[in-house]
């Protein structure tokens, strides 16, 4: 017999009318929604959210008074099983790092492409499966520490692993990821983003460089106390006096 394919109940809550109708066009051809609805703002959002208990939003972020991220925060506070999942939609890239620490699945920029959305809406669908099916314990302790990261990339946010980042540089308000050859920037600071990477996997080795355990191939002295770690892409990074005592730790010293 075959299964009927999942359908997510989905509200699109955005300000602006031609924003709506365009994702009402491309909600109809994407045979894994259904739409329940629509809403013009954060305070109606959160009532027919209510009322209605959608699988999905699809969720603008500048929005009068109660804005997206408001929204969000609010919908924080429901049971794991009451809360949708959300994809943000919105033309303002600025806010990704802060939407991502709120638990949201996606985050699209405007002007939203259909196979770009489907992408988004396949996470949701993903997620649906693993929260039906067994759950293993200690996947959810590894939660902790950031599995991913969202950078901008053209027109829209590419994902990145975080075991795929080689090393972290700082770059005044921004960090760049290396991850190979390529490059991301995203904004936040080097403080914060070392709070929220495994220092079993990441080591702060300078004020303005963090650098993936394994991408380390040794330590070298130089001499007058100053001492370089070399990593595996033949890179050498100078080490801090106030991080070397950690650096030495690899090494056994």
């Amino acid at each position: 017999m075959d299964e009927t394919p999942a359908r997510l109940r989905t509200l699109i809550v955005d300000d602006e009318p031609l924003a709506v109708e365009r994702l009402q066009l491309i909600c109809a051809r994407l045979e894994q929604l259904t739409l329940i609805g629509t809403a013009t703002d954060g305070q109606s959002a959160l009532r027919m959210t209510e009322e209605l208990s959608p699988d999905l939003l699809l969720l603008d972020i500048t929005m009068p008074k109660l804005d997206g991220m408001g929204v969000a925060r609010a919908l924080a506070k429901s049971a794991p099983e009451q809360m949708p999942a959300i994809i943000f939609v919105t033309a303002h890239e600025e806010f990704a790092v802060e939407a991502f620490d709120l638990s949201v699945i996606d985050y699209v920029l405007k002007p939203v492409a259909q196979d770009r959305l489907y992408r988004a809406v396949s996470r949701v669908l993903e997620r649906h499966q693993e929260s039906s099916g067994h759950s293993d314990p200690a996947a959810k302790d590894e939660s902790e520490w950031a599995q991913e990261f969202w950078v901008p990339h053209k027109s829209e946010l590419k994902r990145i692993a975080t075991d795929q980042i080689d090393r972290i540089e700082a770059e005044r308000d921004y960090m760049r990821l290396h991850v190979g050859a390529r490059s991301y920037l995203v904004h936040e600071t080097i403080k914060a983003l070392e709070a929220r990477l495994d220092p079993s996997q990441f080591i702060r080795l300078h004020r303005s460089h963090i650098v993936q355990i394994d991408r380390i191939a040794g330590l070298k002295h130089e001499g007058g106390g100053i001492w370089h770690a070399r990593l595996s892409d033949e890179n050498e990074i100078r080490i801090g006096r106030t991080f070397l005592s950690n650096a030495k730790k690899i090494a056994g010293r």
